[in-house]
């Protein structure tokens, strides 16, 4: 049996839905990814929905690939700045440092992401963790979810979504147990990169940008389908 997990931050933490066989089996909650990553267990992928990798300067070219593709859907993708921006103590400093070393300051909404986007980049950076980065909204159009289907904090957007995955083969339960205080869109996206993490297991995913940009360090840097 194949094992997978999708995961998404949410304000109080992260939360993570996990396949066995490309079918629902379980739903785990934490405060911190490498806490999450441990309670997964053993797993062939775990597709994340964070930026994962940064650049020392200039722009991650996965955003603006993404961004390219989800065409209405684009402001979804945020255009990271490059990693000494994240290690500024406010968000004044870092957008000074990102009009420095991208041409272009950083948004609040943006720097909104700091915590999770550290503890999200320091697992990643271990490497003993499977992770990959995913964004939903890529899944979702992969899926065959249309831009008229709704966004995903809407009745429709989230009927739909429920919809989609089902017609893959993911049915999500009524009860979440100790994630039942999750919002509803996340446990949504958690479930969406889960069909990522299935695909790239699989070895059926692709990559945005195909191929992955590549960081000074030799890392790939992609989002993954």
């Amino acid at each position: 049996m194949t094992t997978v997990a999708g995961v998404d931050a949410y304000r109080g933490g992260w939360v993570g839905v996990t396949l066995r066989d490309g079918a629902y089996a379980g739903i785990v909650v934490a405060g911190r990814l490498a806490d999450l990553v441990r309670d997964i267990g053993d797993a062939a992928a775990i597709g994340v929905d964070i930026p994962l990798g940064l650049m020392a300067a200039g722009t991650r070219g996965t955003d603006t690939a993404a961004r390219a593709l989800l065409g209405r859907r684009r402001s979804t993708v945020f255009e990271i700045a490059p990693r000494p921006c994240w290690e500024q103590p406010d968000h004044a400093a870092a957008s000074a440092l990102s009009r420095q070393l991208m041409g272009k300051g950083m948004s609040i909404q943006s720097w909104g992401l700091r915590a999770k986007l550290l503890d999200a980049n320091t697992v990643y950076d271990d490497g003993a963790a499977p992770l990959w980065e995913v964004h939903p909204e890529l899944s979702f159009r992969q899926m065959g979810l249309g831009f008229e289907d709704g966004t995903k904090k809407s009745w429709r957007g989230q009927r739909a979504r429920l919809r989609v995955l089902a017609d893959h083969g993911i049915e999500l339960p009524e009860d979440l147990g100790a994630a039942a205080h999750v919002p509803a869109d996340d446990v949504l996206d958690a479930a969406a990169v889960s069909w990522s993490a299935a695909r790239i297991a699989a070895g059926r995913a692709y990559s945005v940008p195909d191929p992955p940009q590549v960081d000074e360090r030799g890392r790939r840097i992609a989002i993954w389908c």
